[in-house]
């Protein structure tokens, strides 16, 4: 089994998400319905980055590490491992 590692995005906060799922699709759709509290103010949130970890603790321990990383990290990280990248035309309007 696989674990996605993935960055949303809010255009309404103007902010990140990071997180992990098994499945990835039941997960959008919970950010983007209300039924993630802490994600329910930015809806609608968009994928804008993700990788696949084999095991659980490789994809928590990524998580960590992007949640620690500044809103300009994020970027740099996104730009620098673009092979994950959803939505290019997104990433390139963000501002720093």
């Amino acid at each position: 089994m696989t674990f996605s590692v993935y960055i949303l995005y809010s255009l309404k906060l103007d902010r990140f998400y990071v997180g992990i799922s098994k499945n990835l699709d039941k997960r959008m759709y919970h950010h983007n319905h209300g039924e993630s509290a802490y994600t329910s103010i930015g809806i609608p949130w968009i994928l804008i980055w993700i990788t696949l970890k084999v095991t659980k603790y490789e994809a928590e321990e990524l998580e960590q590490k992007l949640k620690n990383l500044s809103r300009v990290r994020k970027i740099r990280f996104m730009k620098k491992y673009s092979d994950g990248v959803v939505d290019f035309e997104l990433l390139d309007q963000i501002k720093p």
